[in-house]
Order: C-alpha cells, then sequence, then structure tokens
C-alpha cells in the first residue's frame, strides 16, 4: 500500500547518482539487479577495459597528490605500473602490453599539464538537490580557470568523444550544477579528456541548458522512485525466499513488477554483467570476452 503525504509534510527526496540514473534508462532489468535485488545475481567475469580505465584514473588522482617537485611525467608513468590491476585480460603477456601502454598514454597527457596549477577538486564528491532529488557524484577533476570552475572527466576507451557528447552528458551536468552548489564558483565548462589521443572534447553550458539536464534528471528519477518504491512494497510482503528464475528474477515476482523492470535489449547487452541471468539480452547481442573492449591497434593521435 501506498503510503500517503500528509498536507504540510516535506517530500522525501530520491538520493541518487548520475550512473543509477543512466542504468534505469539504459536497462530497468539491470537497475533492478544492481540496486533493488539483495542478494544480487552474480555478475560476470572483470572487463579488462574497466581495469585499464580504473588504473588509470587512480594514477592522475595520485599523481595531484604529489608534492609539487614530484609532478613529473615519469612519476606518473611509475604510478601507473605500481597501481596496475591486472584483472579481465588474456594472460599475463596481454596484461603487460597494456600496462606499457597505460603508462605512455598517462605520461603523454601529464606532459601536457601544469604542475603547478592546482586543481580545486580530484576525486572530489559533490552533491546537489532540488526539489525533487538529492543527486551525488564523484569528478575526477574539477578546475579554477580564472574565477569558475571546470568540470574535467577522463576517458580512456577506443573512441575519442566530441563537444556533442559532452554538451548531451546528463553526468557532466549534474557535476557543474553540484560543483557549483558545493564550491560557491559558478561552473559551466565540462571537458571529456580523452588519453589515448590527447584530444579534449568542451561544451560551454548556459543556465538554460543546465536548467534542462537537471529537469531531465527529476523526470528520470521519478520514474525510477515509482519503481523502487512498488519493488520494495512486494519484498516487504514476501513470505521468504524462493529462489530466481532463468532470468534472474526472484521466482515469486508478479507479472506486473516483472514488467515494470523489463530489460531493453540492444548492443550494449554485449557488456552487461548481468548477461548470464538474461535471455533477451542474450538474444539482442553477441557475447564479449573479458578483453575484446580493449583496441588492439594502436591508436593514432590527431
Amino acid at each position: 500500500m501506498h503510503q500517503l503525504a500528509l498536507d504540510g509534510m516535506p517530500r522525501r527526496l530520491y538520493a541518487c547518482t548520475p550512473s543509477r540514473l543512466n542504468t534505469w534508462l539504459d536497462c530497468p532489468r539491470r537497475y533492478r539487479f544492481t540496486y533493488l535485488d539483495r542478494p544480487a545475481p552474480a555478475k560476470g567475469p572483470p572487463w579488462a577495459h574497466n581495469s585499464v580505465g580504473a588504473a588509470v584514473h587512480n594514477a592522475l588522482a595520485a599523481w595531484w597528490r604529489e608534492p609539487y617537485e614530484r609532478r613529473t611525467p615519469e612519476v606518473a608513468g611509475r604510478l601507473v605500473a605500481t597501481g596496475w590491476i591486472g584483472d579481465g585480460f588474456r594472460d599475463a603477456e596481454q596484461s603487460a602490453r597494456w600496462r606499457e601502454r597505460a603508462r605512455a598514454m598517462v605520461t603523454a597527457y601529464v606532459g601536457g599539464l601544469d604542475p603547478s596549477a592546482e586543481p580545486v577538486g580530484v576525486e572530489r564528491q559533490v552533491a546537489t538537490r532540488t526539489d525533487t532529488i538529492a543527486v551525488t557524484g564523484r569528478v575526477d577533476r574539477i578546475d579554477r580557470r580564472g574565477g569558475e570552475l571546470v568540470i574535467v572527466d577522463y576517458k580512456t576507451g577506443r573512441r575519442a568523444p566530441d563537444a556533442d557528447e559532452a554538451r548531451a552528458s546528463l553526468a557532466l551536468a549534474v557535476y557543474a550544477v553540484a560543483a557549483a552548489r558545493t564550491m560557491r564558483l559558478p561552473c559551466r565548462r565540462v571537458e571529456l579528456h580523452h588519453l589515448p589521443t590527447g584530444r579534449i572534447a568542451a561544451a560551454e553550458h548556459t543556465a538554460e541548458s543546465l536548467d534542462r539536464h537537471m529537469r531531465r534528471a527529476e523526470r528520470i528519477a521519478a520514474e525510477a522512485a515509482e519503481a523502487d518504491e512498488r519493488y520494495r512494497e512486494w519484498a516487504r510482503t514476501r513470505p521468504g525466499t524462493a529462489g530466481r528464475r532463468g532470468d534472474g528474477a526472484p521466482a515469486d515476482v508478479p507479472p506486473e513488477l516483472d514488467a515494470l523492470f523489463a530489460p531493453r535489449p540492444g548492443p550494449l547487452c554485449s557488456w552487461c554483467d548481468y548477461r548470464r541471468h538474461c535471455p533477451e539480452g542474450q538474444a539482442a547481442a553477441p557475447a564479449r570476452r573479458p578483453w575484446d573492449g580493449l583496441a588492439e591497434e594502436e591508436i593514432e593521435a590527431g
């Protein structure tokens, strides 16, 4: 039964991250597996491209925490090597090859940075709220340029992003709004830094475009919040644990609730951590090996 709000009582805000909102948009079934089912279905094996991304992000964050005199490209390369994550690779030789590629891309990227240009935030948690949502997120880097903040997000994938992608990113827009609120400085510029090519995809938001992104976040959150509540109402009245069906859903989930979290099959199903639990996803896209997300060919800068 839905609880009725009393007149005059503040509405409960829906707590979320941009990642949670995007997961709901991509696939409600994956959203349920990730955020609602407890225990969650077992994930597939780790992805090598995620290991590369995590090692690079960790090294860059650690580099900015080094004393000024140690902020050199050589130190950045060593941080990649010492913090390397070997999960998901085909074998030790492939892992070692990608460790060197990652070391090279981070070394080259850091060579173009000013080590004295201290960011105002590295792996910084920011938060904001509206009348209906409370959203938080962790930003790779926040620069201060002049009297304004700039959101910097690192990318290590095979495809270089463009300005349209930066402008359309819900996460980057939310980070800009949250950073401005947290640090009390204007924040309109967002940047995607693609380390394999050295390219920077940037977008300049306006107050209106940021507001549109926040309204979109509220609409997505409203859908997800309603689904959350219906799932939790059902979970509170369950008599016990009845195992799982072949698609990973609890065996006793009613059809109307199942439909609310229907999958959205498509190409992304090849890369879903929960693919093994989703017949629709298996039919929609071929299976991928843990290292298939790596760009084995050298990426030309330019």
